[in-house]
């Protein structure tokens, strides 16, 4: 039963149900307790603890560009990884469904190297100011940005519109577009709101501001306390300062 309760305590840890990995790094980043995972894995199978199950995103867009909006190349062409923090900037946005079947929108700026949420906007709409309000937040944040900071994105309605092309070329921010139709182009930024939509309990939630405040809880737990295998098993913003540091 210790056992139990040592893999429950991580598992509920800042009320975020995980999977063997998550419980591991959770288990050695916030209780110096090292387990093998297999071990977790064991433990898991024979008190019934479940790993959240990552859900289809169903969503599409449906919108089409107009001819005054333009397509930028590829710059990136899936070097996402450049080993700099602040260079490489991933944006989308995704639909959510809370209670009584509301639906509200989220948009966010994540950083490709520390998978760090720079910037976010939530709105129950899902017009070119969700985008914009985004990027304006990531203005006043401004977050450890290079000098060659590029902004990647799918060829949505909202990034090929010029008024957001014009604020990121006034932010000094290049510009980069998956190839239409190709999902792998901008699966890191997808991986996101997958483990987003496993991990949060915005099914409860009964106002957009409710839905609002879970969204911010579980960022700041994203961002500062939840574990990364491909970080070094450190949280976004902990993998960050060590680049830093390296730097």
């Amino acid at each position: 039963m210790k056992l139990r309760a040592i893999i429950l305590k991580a598992y509920r840890f800042r009320h975020r149900n995980k999977g063997a990995r998550q419980i591991k790094m959770t288990l050695e980043n916030q209780y110096q307790i090292v387990f093998n995972l297999k071990r977790i894995r064991r433990i898991m199978k024979k008190f019934s603890i479940l790993c959240p199950i990552r859900k289809a995103n169903p969503y599409r867009r449906m919108a089409k560009a107009t001819k005054e909006h333009r397509t930028c190349p590829n710059l990136l062409q899936r070097q996402f990884k450049q080993g700099v923090a602040g260079k490489v900037l991933l944006t989308d946005i995704t639909y959510l469904t809370y209670r009584y079947g509301k639906r509200a929108y989220l948009s966010t700026i994540k950083d490709a190297e520390t998978n760090e949420i720079l910037a976010y906007e939530v709105s129950d709409k899902i017009t070119l100011d969700i985008a914009i309000n985004t990027l304006q937040k990531l203005k006043l944040k401004h977050r450890h940005l290079t000098k060659d900071a590029i902004i990647h994105s799918d060829q949505g309605v909202h990034y090929t519109n010029p008024k957001f092309q014009k604020m990121v070329k006034k932010m000094k921010l290049g510009q980069s577009m998956s190839r239409r139709g190709n999902c792998w182009d901008n699966a890191r930024q997808e991986s996101f709101f997958g483990h987003f939509k496993d991990e949060t309990r915005i099914n409860i939630c009964e106002t957009l501001d409710e839905f609002r405040q879970e969204i911010k809880d579980y960022i700041i737990y994203y961002n500062h306390y939840r574990g990364q295998w491909n970080l070094n098993k450190l949280p976004p913003a902990k993998y960050r300062q060590q680049l830093i540091q390296v730097a």
